[in-house]
């Protein structure tokens, strides 16, 4: 779908399907498999994956807002409202690198973009921490659990959008 020639019915489609990615991140960052680790609110979960296949299946900017949307949203309803800002920058950033435009999901643009998104998470929840606490040294004892959950949302991703690829789900809902 070019981006450029959308019809209303395009554009009604795509705000919906961000909406709703928006609202499985959120869900599942704060609620399915979060599993908090250290004493700075911070959380091991797999809602990445479903950025990952937001940003496989959306244009960028909707896939980038649902990201956004829905990362800094989980941190809210996780209780740690002062990570929100830094989530709803970072989240996007992580997106950018996958390409909706492929006709499958495990393309060789979107492997290579888990292993981006992962590094642009951890440096970048890193470099929040670090000015959180005032100190470079401090923050790099928790980089663990971002590896962790950048590591094991690429492997559930890759379980979806294998599901996705064989399914021919992509062709049917984004003709």
């Amino acid at each position: 779908m070019n981006h450029q020639t959308l019809t209303k019915n395009d554009s009604y489609r795509l705000l919906t399907t961000s909406g709703l990615f928006a609202a499985i991140i959120a869900l599942t960052t704060a609620y399915l498999f979060h599993i908090p680790i250290g004493s700075n609110g911070g959380y091991v979960h797999f809602g990445d994956a479903f950025i990952y296949l937001a940003a496989s299946l959306l244009p960028m900017p909707y896939a980038c807002a649902a990201a956004s949307i829905g990362g800094g949203l989980a941190d809210f309803l996780s209780g740690v409202p002062v990570w929100v800002l830094p989530t709803m920058i970072i989240k996007p950033l992580t997106a950018v690198w996958f390409t909706h435009k492929s006709e499958r999901l495990l393309c060789k643009r979107n492997t290579i973009a888990l292993v981006l998104a992962g590094l642009v998470s951890t440096i970048g929840y890193y470099l929040a921490e670090a000015l959180f606490c005032g100190s470079w040294l401090a923050p790099l004892a928790m980089q663990w659990g971002g590896l962790v959950q950048s590591g094991g949302s690429a492997v559930v991703y890759l379980a979806m959008a294998t599901a996705v690829d064989r399914t021919g789900l992509k062709k049917q809902l984004f003709r």
